[in-house]
């Protein structure tokens, strides 16, 4: 990175037409921004920021993804996730602040998996995937197809079989994993 990145900006712009101005060095988590910016990135006038289309993207969650974006430059890096998961508390697993953060209404949440997702921004992706997996946990078929708005185009016949394929790879994965 050349020392202009540091005091340069782009214009994220939201669904809705929304401009969100943001620093290069902030912006630049996402690779949407630096495909998009390209190798150098420079303003050829210095003046007038990129503006960035992001129709995918609500204000709201715009907003939300540059409060995380910035956090993650300026505060404190968030610990990276690994897996398997060492506990299924999000606080015990990232920074306070990061579990936090994905402490949102559910219909955010997805949003921001969204945009994450669509902004190329992997840590934002990693941490928004786990808050949903923790959500999920433990939960029957019938709870996740609720959570996650789907119908149950299954048969009973069709619902009892599947979940007896379910069972039977559960029982194969655990006398094929290694004992230690």
């Amino acid at each position: 990175m050349d020392g202009d990145d540091v005091h340069g900006t782009v214009k994220l712009v939201s669904k809705e037409g929304d401009t969100f101005e943001v620093p290069v060095e902030i912006a630049k988590l996402s690779n949407l921004v630096v495909t998009t910016l390209g190798e150098d990135g420079d303003d050829d006038d210095g003046d007038d920021a990129i503006e960035i289309p992001l129709p995918n993207v609500k204000a709201t969650v715009l907003a939300k993804v540059i409060e995380y974006c910035t956090h993650y430059k300026q505060v404190e890096q968030m610990t990276a996730i690994t897996t398997p998961l060492k506990s299924n508390r999000i606080e015990e697993i990232v920074q306070e602040w990061y579990a936090d953060f994905v402490n949102v209404d559910q219909t955010l949440l997805f949003e921001l998996v969204t945009a994450a997702n669509f902004m190329d921004i992997k840590a934002l992706l990693d941490l928004t995937c786990l808050a949903v997996s923790v959500l999920i946990k433990g939960k029957s078929a019938e709870e996740i197809r609720r959570i996650f708005n789907i119908s149950n185009d299954f048969s009973q016949e069709d619902e009892s079989s599947s979940q007896q394929v379910g069972i039977n790879a559960d029982d194969a994965a655990s006398n094929n994993a290694p004992s230690n």
